[in-house]
C-alpha cells in the first residue's frame, strides 16, 4: 500500500512518463502481490517493469553460508532481501539518473521497522511524516478525489485490495506486520501521543492502552534514533516530524522516558 501511495504521489506531482516502477519480487512474494503491482501500474498509466531478487538471495546467501554455520535463519536473511532491493535501484538511480523514492512511514520509521541500506535506501520520502492510519485514509481518498493541478488520472489509482489485505513485508512465508508491531491503530495513537503530544506512560495508559505495549513501543522509539539519523529528507506535515524537530542522543544509557 505505502508502494502504490508513494507511485500514485510521484505520478500526480510528475506525470506518468517521469516516473519509473520496478516490482522486485523474492520467493516470498505472493501472486496477489505482483497481480496487484501490473494493475496499479495500469490504473496510473505508468508501466511496471520486474527484476527478480531471487538470484542475489543466492548469491549472498553462497557467500556467508560459511560466516552464517550453525545458525538458523532469521531476520539477516530477511534484511538481505530488501538491501538487495535497495542496490538494484540504487544501480538503476546511477545509471538513469532517477531520484528514488523511500516508501516508509512514521508508523514504521519511529518503531523501526525498516531495514538500513535496503527499503530506507533512496532521496526522497513522501510519507515519511504520514501515520499508517493516515496512510490508509489518503489512500481511500485519493481513489474518489482527483486533485485540481495534478498530472494524475482521475477514479481510482490504487486497486482496493492494495488497500485491504493485511500489510506484509513478504520477507518470509506468511508475514504479517502484526507478527512484530501492535495494530496500526493502537500503534498510532499511542506514537502520536508520544511524538506530537509528548505525554507520559501514565497518562497514554490512562487513556486506555495496556502499560506493556506502551511502554515496549516507547522502547522501540527511542532504539530506533540512529536509524532515522539516516534516513532520506522527506514531506513535513505534522508540528513534530523526525529530524530537525525531534531528535534525541544516541546512546545505550539515554532514554526520555517519562513514567
Amino acid at each position: 500500500m505505502i508502494l502504490a501511495l508513494s507511485a500514485a504521489i510521484a505520478v500526480d506531482a510528475l506525470g506518468a512518463e517521469r516516473v519509473r516502477l520496478v516490482m522486485m519480487p523474492s520467493p516470498y512474494t505472493s501472486a496477489d502481490s505482483l497481480e496487484d503491482a501490473q494493475i496499479c501500474a495500469d490504473m496510473l498509466k505508468t508501466g511496471i517493469e520486474s527484476i527478480n531478487i531471487g538470484p542475489a538471495m543466492e548469491a549472498f546467501g553462497t557467500m556467508l553460508a560459511p560466516a552464517f554455520a550453525g545458525r538458523d535463519p532469521d531476520i539477516a536473511e530477511e534484511n538481505i532481501q530488501a538491501r538487495s532491493r535497495g542496490m538494484i535501484l540504487m544501480g538503476l538511480s546511477n545509471k538513469f539518473g532517477h531520484m528514488v523514492l523511500t516508501t516508509g512511514n512514521k508508523s514504521e520509521m519511529s518503531v523501526g521497522y525498516a531495514t538500513l541500506y535496503g527499503d530506507m535506501c533512496g532521496g526522497y520520502s513522501v510519507l515519511k511524516d504520514l501515520y499508517k492510519t493516515t496512510v490508509f485514509a489518503l489512500c481511500h481518498w485519493r481513489n474518489a478525489h482527483c486533485p485540481q493541478g495534478v498530472f494524475g488520472p482521475d477514479g481510482m489509482v490504487i486497486p482496493e485490495r492494495i488497500i485491504t489485505k493485511p500489510p506484509s513485508a513478504e520477507l518470509r512465508p506468511d508475514q504479517k506486520d502484526e507478527d512484530s508491531l501492535p495494530p496500526y491503530d493502537v500503534l498510532d495513537d499511542i506514537l502520536h501521543q508520544m511524538i506530537e503530544g509528548e505525554r507520559s506512560v501514565t497518562d497514554i495508559v490512562a487513556s486506555g492502552h495496556d502499560e506493556a505495549t506502551v511502554r515496549r513501543v516507547w522502547r522501540l522509539l527511542d532504539r530506533a534514533e540512529y536509524k532515522r539519523r539516516q534516513a532520506p529528507p522527506g514531506v513535513k506535515i505534522t508540528p513534530r516530524a523526525f529530524g530537525r524537530d525531534r531528535r534525541y542522543p544516541i546512546t545505550n544509557g539515554f532514554t526520555n522516558l517519562v513514567t
